[in-house]
């Protein structure tokens, strides 16, 4: 007789890791519905979602790797071996003993991404071998914002929008209807239904732009011109809260002295952009009781102009007073589970570690030396930020290695839930210096172009197998997640276990005293008092934060302040120019601006960032439903600029760049009128992942168009936004022309 039971799960296919309930009938998972019992439950949400339904059909998706693999034939030619899980992680271990005994630990990088992994545990592992070299997108996602909350804040804010207390709201370089919190794009459509105000800062006329009272369509790689601009308003308007910045905001009258040049007028030369809109946004986010800004992709692309559009947007919030106090933003609490840090093990570093950093001299705020300065000022308020993220090695410092040998060779590299081939810059270079590796370990779901490359393959546990609590990047109090409903199915392995088995190999026995990642969690979770089943039975720990922080008195009786060195918000930063940076934000267009494009027709700039749903990045172009539903790739372009170059929605085009070239079909649709917009992650996983296809990524990926090599100075942030290029017709045929009726688009 069958067992069949109800089990709590999550789906894993964004990082909103909705809850859900599986029906798992002998061991195996045959339905799943939504659980509005546990967090993040909303039932519109969960009704539009596509992506929660695939889980079950993804357990034994007949693409999905099952067993490991070790390459038979040369790299990449597609032919595999199976083998035990004994033999490849004793060969593995041994292979990276052996490299790192003639090169040194730092001979190893690492690849990470996601939503369905935990990072710290390959954290950790690097840690312990005593590698800095983990590598990835941090620079272009997530740590510019961090970074520049940090250093002038003292930690990070995240925008509070409150139905009825929020009146005015930026959206900026971001597009929630296509993001991957669903959620949250709902918040903004209840709330631009309502009383409040909403501005969207995005060269294309988005969803959000769509319900926008105010949509500057800023020309790519303008914005910290249109942060100043947008200050020089409110500070000559009288729009500031004086009371606030006299107690609290160091700094002011630099600040001012710097965005006086930058009236509207100036501001509209520089951004295209009518200076009366620039007015009108200023004027609704100074006049507003509680304004709130979002920001995202599009400006963390932004090349060396993004740390200054980030400390524009700090300084808007500071001198409206909108810091710390509800409907505006609040400053996140010190988890009070175990930290990222420690779950990292990052102070427990293997000798000679930090010394090998590629970053060492080239990129002084993300480096040790950056991160141990702001360490010391946030500590002092109790809040240390995650080491890891914050430090991690550019790719183009780590490509060079594996390429050149210089500073030291980089010969094996561990791939986690990513695909570098289509997600880093210059994909052609990253091709060629992961073909030259001694040693590429892949842990995945599916054969990817990476994965083709690989020495190994090794099946990942996935979504309804594994548990997950995620945790913000260990800068919040806030953890959300739930248990795994089945074990993992075939021989697929958790992250956790892969890397767990591989350092007891390699003498790391005293970094992984619990054996499972449920263990792991609960150690996590422990100093809230709370057990791993207690936090599952809701899938949310948050204690609501307590606004207006730096209010609160110390133990010495005087208030606590912000964790800066001048315990004020730092409108005029006295950390940055420790590391070669500026005190004040200043009017620095993205990089790649003044090159000129290669090729023949008309100079256009190209953005790069759209993502598409149901897709999240370059996953789940192997769902057929999702094919039908978004069949291509395409380059976007408005109206006006299609008929000036006389070219026609769904026909094929070519795009150039000093890159390289790529082809998209044509969309046209609002937007600037001298922009392009290229579709982001596109491959087919239909076709072979080998070589030479490596699944069609050499047509239509848009990082052919893009490079990795460091833009901005402090961070080392390249730029995969505003590049100069040509747009031409394609006379050829794209592979995509078979999948669609081009008519539709």
């Amino acid at each position: 007789m069958s067992c069949i039971e109800e089990r709590p799960s999550n789906c894993q296919y964004c990082g909103y890791d909705c809850a859900v309930i599986a029906t798992v009938e002998d061991g195996r998972v045959t339905k799943l519905r939504p659980d509005p019992a546990r967090y993040p439950y909303g039932a519109s949400v969960m009704a539009s979602c596509k992506r929660w339904p695939m889980n079950v059909e993804a357990l034994d998706a007949p693409d999905r790797i099952n067993f490991p693999l070790r390459r038979k034939g040369e790299r990449g030619s597609g032919q595999w071996e199976r083998v035990s899980w004994d033999e490849a992680l004793d060969d593995i271990a041994a292979r990276l003993a052996d490299l790192a005994a003639e090169h040194g630990p730092a001979t190893l990088a690492s690849a990470i991404g996601g939503p369905h992994c935990s990072f710290w545990p390959l954290h950790r592992f690097m840690n312990r071998f005593g590698s800095p070299n983990n590598m990835g997108i941090g620079q272009i996602c997530w740590n510019p914002r961090i970074w520049m909350d940090m250093v002038t804040f003292g930690w990070t804010v995240e925008a509070d929008i409150v139905a009825g207390l929020t009146e005015c709201l930026f959206i900026w370089g971001t597009n929630p209807a296509h993001s991957d919190n669903s959620a949250f794009w709902a918040h903004i459509q209840a709330y631009a239904a309502g009383a409040g105000s909403l501005v969207v800062v995005d060269p294309r006329k988005t969803e959000a732009a769509e319900i926008a009272d105010v949509w500057l369509p800023v020309r790519p790689g303008t914005d910290a011109v249109l942060a100043l601009g947008l200050l020089n308003v409110i500070i000559d308007e009288g729009l500031t809260d004086d009371d606030f910045m006299e107690a609290w905001c160091h700094g002011f009258d630099e600040l001012a002295r710097a965005v006086a040049p930058w009236t509207p007028e100036e501001v509209a030369q520089v951004c295209g952009v009518p200076a009366e809109d620039i007015r009108r946004a200023a004027r609704l986010f100074g006049r507003a009781r509680a304004a709130a800004i979002v920001s995202g992709r599009g400006i963390d692309q932004l090349g060396r102009a993004v740390p200054h559009i980030h400390r524009g947007i700090c300084c808007l919030r500071a001198v409206t007073g909108n810091v710390d106090v509800p409907g505006s933003c609040l400053l996140a609490e010190a988890p009070d589970f175990v930290s990222e840090l420690v779950m990292e093990q990052s102070d427990e570093v293997a000798e000679g570690c930090w010394e090998a950093s590629l970053n060492r001299g080239r990129t002084p705020l993300q480096s040790f030396d950056g991160y141990d300065a702001l360490r010391a000022l946030t500590e002092k308020l109790g809040r240390t930020p995650p080491m890891r993220y914050l430090t991690s090695a550019l790719p183009d410092y780590v490509l060079t290695a594996m390429e050149t040998g210089e500073p030291y060779p980089v010969r094996a590299l561990i791939v986690n839930a990513t695909n570098p081939l289509l997600t880093y810059g210059d994909s052609l270079r990253v091709r060629r210096a992961l073909e030259g590796l001694d040693l590429l370990v892949v842990l995945e779901y599916h054969m990817t172009p990476t994965a083709a490359l690989a020495d190994y393959v090794l099946p990942a546990a996935g979504a309804l197998e594994r548990p997950v609590l995620q945790v913000h990047g260990g800068v919040a109090n806030a953890a959300y997640g739930g248990p795994a409903a089945v074990a993992p199915l075939y021989e697929r392995k958790r992250d956790y276990d892969v890397f767990r088995e591989l350092g007891l190999r390699l003498g790391q026995e005293d970094a992984w005293p619990e054996e499972t990642l449920e263990e792991a969690f609960a150690a996590s979770l422990a100093p809230t008092g709370l057990s791993w089943e207690e936090f599952c039975a809701t899938g949310l720990y948050w204690p609501a934060p307590t606004p207006r922080k730096h209010e609160q008195l110390g133990r010495d009786g005087a208030p606590r302040g912000f964790a800066t060195t001048t315990g004020k918000i730092e409108l005029a930063s006295e950390l940055l120019p420790r590391f070669g940076g500026p005190r004040v934000p200043e009017p620095v267009l993205a990089g790649r601006l003044g090159e000129e494009a290669p090729g023949a027709g008309e100079r256009l700039i190209l953005v790069t960032g759209a993502r598409r749903q149901p897709y999240n990045a370059s996953m789940y172009f192997e769902n057929p439903r999702f094919r039908a539903q978004c069949p291509a790739p395409q380059a976007t372009v408005s109206p006006a600029t299609a008929a000036r170059l006389g070219l026609v929605a769904g026909e094929a085009v070519e795009l150039e760049t000093v890159a390289g070239t790529a082809r998209f079909l044509l969309d046209i649709a609002p937007m600037r009128d001298d922009t392009v917009s290229a579709d982001y992650g596109w491959w087919r996983p239909e076709d072979d992942p080998a070589a030479p296809h490596f699944g069609a990524m050499e047509e239509s990926n848009a990082n052919l168009l893009t490079v990795c090599a460091k833009d901005e100075p402090l961070i080392g942030t390249w730029s995969y936004n505003a590049i100069p290029c040509r747009l031409r017709p394609y006379a050829g045929r794209l592979g995509w022309q078979d999948d669609t009726d081009t008519t539709s688009l």
